[in-house]
C-alpha cells in the first residue's frame, strides 16, 4: 500500500512539473518540421517539396512557414529579394546594403540607446537631455549597424 501511495505521489508531482514547464512556454520548439502545402489545395500538406497529390502544383511553404521565414534573423536586398544573409553587407549582385528583416528592425528600434556627445557613458533609453550637461542625446549606433 506504501509504495502504491508513493508512486501516485511521484506521478502527480511529476505531472505537475511538467505541465507547469510546458504552461510557461519553456519547452523546446526550436525543433520542428517545416511544411509544405499546394496553394489550391491547402489539405495537401507534406514535410518535404514536392507536388500536389491532386492537381500537379508545386507545394509551397504554408503561411506559417512563409511568415517564420520573413521574420527570421536575415537581411534582403533591397532591389534583389532572393539575396539573404545572416549577417549585415552589402548585395552582391548590385552592391546596395542589405535591409534587416522585420524582427532584427523591431529589436532594433527597442534596444536603441541614447548618448551624450560630450558625455558618452551616459546612455538612456529614451531621448531627452544629458543630465550632466543639458545636451540633446544623440542616438548611439552600434558596430554592426554602421556597416
Amino acid at each position: 500500500m506504501k509504495k502504491i501511495f508513493f508512486l501516485i505521489i511521484v506521478m502527480t508531482t511529476t505531472t505537475a512539473f511538467v505541465f507547469a514547464q510546458s504552461k510557461a512556454g519553456k519547452t523546446d520548439t526550436a525543433a520542428h518540421a517545416t511544411f509544405y502545402s499546394c496553394p489550391h489545395h491547402p489539405d495537401v500538406v507534406s514535410e518535404v517539396p514536392g507536388k500536389c497529390s491532386k492537381c500537379g502544383m508545386a507545394l509551397a511553404l504554408s503561411s506559417k512557414e512563409e511568415m517564420k521565414a520573413r521574420v527570421a534573423k536575415s537581411y534582403t536586398c533591397p532591389v534583389h529579394v532572393d539575396v539573404t544573409k545572416h549577417s549585415p553587407g552589402k548585395c552582391p549582385k548590385c552592391g546596395k546594403k542589405l535591409s534587416m528583416s522585420l524582427k532584427e528592425d523591431m529589436k532594433a528600434q527597442i534596444a536603441k540607446t541614447y548618448t551624450c556627445p560630450m558625455h558618452p557613458e551616459v546612455a538612456l533609453t529614451k531621448e531627452g537631455e544629458c543630465p550632466k550637461c543639458g545636451k540633446a542625446l544623440v542616438e548611439k549606433v552600434e558596430e554592426e549597424q554602421k556597416q
